[in-house]
């Protein structure tokens, strides 16, 4: 039985290619240009039509998830592995570290990051919520030990690191994002 469609049945092998197809044209496109590249550009690198482009991602947030989607899995994991691997003082930062350097992946990507955090009907919404749930076990383990301040709020952790990508990307310099979060680490210090 082939993959499913959004509407549940079987997806048709050409249907599959053309999804898989428009994938990889927007990762192509969004590394080259940034996420606001117009959506039909997508469709023409791909080598499909704009209608093809709209029923598989009716929205730039589907397109974002589908791309996104297994780097997001991948920092879920890696937020579980340091629950266990590392001490307490510095899981929390290689973490951060991990998420910078995947927000800073496309230019522009910061920002539909942020807006997700708010926007349960986005389709970015489930993935980017498992991912911050886990980082946000982390930030309570590093609390539970007492290497971040008690009332550090896992929202505001993620607001501060994706406005370091953010400035990252706006004025880039080597070395900005280190230095920013750097910045970020001696501010949730307890006193």
């Amino acid at each position: 039985m082939g993959a499913a469609t959004t509407t549940g049945g079987p997806r048709r092998s050409d249907a599959r290619r053309n999804r898989e197809r428009l994938v990889e044209a927007a990762h192509r496109v969004f590394s080259a240009q940034g996420i606001d590249v117009p959506l039909d550009a997508i469709a023409r690198d791909s080598g499909v039509g704009n209608a093809t482009m709209y029923r598989n991602f009716p929205t730039r947030d589907a397109l974002l998830e589908a791309v996104l989607h297994e780097r997001l899995e991948g920092l879920t994991a890696t937020a579980e592995r340091l629950m266990t691997a590392t001490p307490t003082d510095t899981a929390l930062l290689d973490w951060l570290r991990e998420f910078l350097t995947y927000v800073q992946m496309y230019r522009g990507l910061p920002d539909p990051v942020m807006a997700t955090m708010r926007d349960s009907d986005s389709p970015l919404y489930a993935s980017c919520k498992q991912m911050r749930d886990a980082a946000a076990q982390l930030l309570v383990r590093a609390q539970t030990a007492g290497t971040v301040a008690a009332d550090i709020e896992a929202s505001d952790l993620f607001a501060h690191a994706t406005g370091i990508a953010w400035a990252a990307q706006r004025a880039p310099s080597p070395g900005r994002a280190d230095r920013l979060l750097a910045i970020l680490a001696n501010g949730i210090r307890p006193l």
